[in-house]
């Protein structure tokens, strides 16, 4: 192997050029050690940033980070393992219905899920899960194996052994003004994903104002850049496009967004409120099935209920009480329409930020959050509205925090004279 030095690295990158698999192995794991320093990795990431990565850099660039911890390993398992992923949204518990759903459509299929906790205005799965009693996200490779072999689903933390260059670089690219550049991010996701030790996974590309990809191209270019990664890497990988413009079905918070979730997985009648969710979860359970060689009609089975006793296993299998009471918070202000006519819009960015004013999200990595806070939305864009009537249920710990939510949400709202066409949620599939 040649011998590297990181100026020689971060000089080849500025000057446009490709680097060789061996500069970006030994940049990666020098990084992860200490030898190269925080000051040369910004500068490496700037010059990322500016000049992008082919896609044979992205792949030896992921597969780096890979190497930089471990590997989850489930040979042991005699189920196909299929695992999801969102780039993140408001309202978006899909995971909670998903993961539960999947191990009921087969006992050939495991979910293996890593998740994560949310930040700013998109929610974290890890945060919700952890408004159950009980409940707990840490778990050990060997209590993994168990209970994808009972369940056949588990959410769980990924631990710091996971890819560690990752956490370090993307921390230095939240300070550096490198966090919007599609390879770092799509390596960023996939080291981890790959790493998870899924044979198939599933992502869902989330696109629009409440997105962090606001523009389709640049969504869909994220989509293919991940796609191509994760299939490079042996991991049988396809996207899907999904719309976050407005919020995700009819809770936004923690417990809330639990709610939601186990009143799907109860079975039909579902609450109309809930369509565009369950539409994006029946098209990303249909994918996964589809990857894992399995004939199963993932509509029918939510609408059967049979997901939600595997729900209720899951959850107890990672010591929770899917029977006990979960938080909330004791204050109640219903935000009314400004006007009569149709509800034409209802920006989810400012729904999340809201929530996150609420106390239901977090400024910074380590915040506490309140279980109990956030948004149910109680007429969804498309219906008709009086003025006055109660359109959004805000909850928080403390009255105090209202006003500022409001203020947020007076501008998310627009109401109009005729009845607005809602596309569907699910734009396009990516193999």
């Amino acid at each position: 192997m040649a011998t590297w030095d990181a100026t020689s690295v971060i000089i080849a990158k500025r000057d446009h050029g490709e680097l060789p698999d061996e500069a970006i192995q030994w940049f990666i794991a020098a990084y992860t050690d200490g030898t190269v320093s925080d000051e040369q990795a910004a500068a490496l990431a700037m010059a990322v940033f500016l000049n992008g990565l082919t896609g044979h850099e992205l792949a030896v660039w992921t597969q780096a980070m890979i190497d930089s911890g471990d590997r989850i390993d489930h040979s042991q398992l005699d189920r196909i393992t299929v695992d999801k992923h969102s780039t993140g949204g408001v309202g978006d518990k899909v995971s909670l219905i998903l993961c539960p759903l999947i191990a009921a459509c087969s006992p050939l299929v495991a979910v293996p899920q890593l998740a994560g906790r949310g930040l700013a205005h998109t929610g974290g799965t890890i945060d919700k899960m952890e408004s159950i009693p009980g409940w707990k996200a840490e778990m050990s490779g060997a209590e993994m194996t168990a209970a994808l072999l009972d369940v056949g689903a588990v959410i769980a933390s990924a631990t710091g052994d996971i890819a560690p260059a990752d956490k370090k670089l993307y921390a230095l690219r939240d300070v550096t003004g490198t966090v919007p550049s599609i390879p770092l991010i799509a390596s960023s996701i996939m080291s981890k994903k790959i790493a998870s030790g899924t044979a198939n996974l599933v992502l869902d590309v989330k696109v629009g104002r409440g997105a962090f990809m606001t523009n389709i191209d640049d969504a869909r270019e994220l989509a293919r850049a991940m796609v191509d990664i994760g299939n490079r890497a042996g991991v049988n990988t396809a996207a899907l496009l999904t719309r976050m413009d407005q919020p995700l079905g009819s809770m936004v918070g923690n417990t809330l967004e639990v709610d939601e979730s186990v009143a799907i997985l109860r079975g039909a009648p579902f609450d109309s409120r809930s369509s565009d969710l369950i539409e994006v979860i029946v098209a990303l359970a249909e994918e996964m099935l589809h990857m894992a060689g399995v004939d199963a009609n993932p509509r029918e089975v939510l609408e059967s209920g049979a997901a939600h006793e595997t729900w209720r296993a899951m959850v107890r299998a990672q010591g929770g009480d899917p029977d006990g009471a979960m938080p909330r918070s004791d204050h109640e202000h219903l935000f009314r329409s400004p006007a009569t006519g149709f509800l034409a819009d209802l920006d989810a960015l400012s729904v999340g930020l809201a929530s996150m004013r609420l106390g239901a999200g977090r400024s910074k990595q380590g915040e506490a959050v309140s279980a109990g806070a956030g948004i149910e939305i109680l007429v969804k864009p498309g219906s008709a509205v009086t003025e006055g009537q109660p359109i959004q249920r805000l909850l928080a710990d403390d009255p105090a925090k209202f006003p500022a939510a409001l203020e947020l949400l007076e501008k998310a709202v627009t109401i109009a004279d005729t009845a607005a066409e809602i596309p569907s949620p699910v734009i396009e599939r990516i193999r």
